[in-house]
């Protein structure tokens, strides 16, 4: 999940404001691969009632919040996994974490089990269990376990 973030991240166009203001700039568009686009999904779905359904309004709206905002939201999903990563014991065991780290270890975890969603196709027609010779058998319990954690690390947190 990192290095596709990362990717991302490097692959963004070259930003003269940037150069000139220090406020980086990311890609205008949304991202193409079906896991980044669940980990930067569009800032803004209206109403199908609205008038900003045009698809052109919708492109330009979430080309200027992409852009405006995508590097920090990278910037900010890359720190919180490398908190995840270093505060995990070496041997594994408990694990004892700051409030700060807890969110941190919130946001990884959040953002794993998105990625691993995306590639399962997950959706609410998914089926709790797998037959045990699906190849996707064992990448569903990880999820479910995923899905667990994050529960009761929120618990704890509370």
């Amino acid at each position: 999940m990192s290095e596709l973030l990362t990717e991302r991240d490097a692959s963004a166009p070259r930003d003269e404001l940037a150069e000139l203001t220090g406020i980086r700039t990311g890609h205008s568009s949304a991202p193409t691969d079906a896991t980044l686009g669940r980990l930067l999904p569009d800032f803004h779905r209206p109403d199908q009632d609205t008038e900003l359904t045009a698809d052109a309004v919708n492109g330009r709206l979430n080309a200027a919040l992409r852009s405006v905002n995508e590097p920090k939201i990278i910037g900010a999903k890359l720190a919180a996994s490398s908190t995840m990563l270093a505060t995990l014991p070496e041997g594994g065991g408990d694990v004892s974490l700051t409030d700060e780290e807890a969110l941190s270890w919130l946001t990884a975890l959040n953002d794993v089990r998105l990625a691993l969603g995306a590639m399962l196709g997950i959706s609410e027609d998914t089926p709790d269990q797998l037959p045990a010779d699906h190849p996707h058998a064992a990448h569903l319990d990880v999820y479910h376990w995923l899905t667990v954690i994050q529960e009761l690390l929120v618990e704890a947190m509370m």
